[in-house]
């Protein structure tokens, strides 16, 4: 099943790292990530993707960065099982 999750990105962190959830001024939720690596030639992108996918226990391959590629707020298409739906959401018990 493919869910899409909202993150906002701060590259060149002093750790990779999945901070909490947030939200945007229009009420949008997000999951903070913070990544070591630099924001050039999709290096960002590729640590995120990775992380996100550890993270959650999936294979890196199940985690792509879909929107937002030059931007910190980027949408992530994970194809992962039907209960994953609750994590993703940042309501999970």
């Amino acid at each position: 099943m493919l869910h899409r999750l909202t993150v906002r990105v701060q590259p060149k962190a002093s750790a990779d790292r999945i901070e909490d959830w947030g939200e945007d001024d229009a009420g949008r939720r997000f999951l903070k990530v913070r990544v070591r690596a630099v924001p050039e030639d999709g290096k960002a992108n590729a640590a995120v993707e990775k992380l996100v996918a550890k993270w959650l226990g999936l294979p890196r391959s199940a985690v792509k960065v879909v929107t937002g590629g030059k931007t910190r707020l980027k949408g992530l298409d994970i194809d992962g099982p039907a209960d994953l739906a609750a994590r993703l959401s940042g309501e999970e018990a």
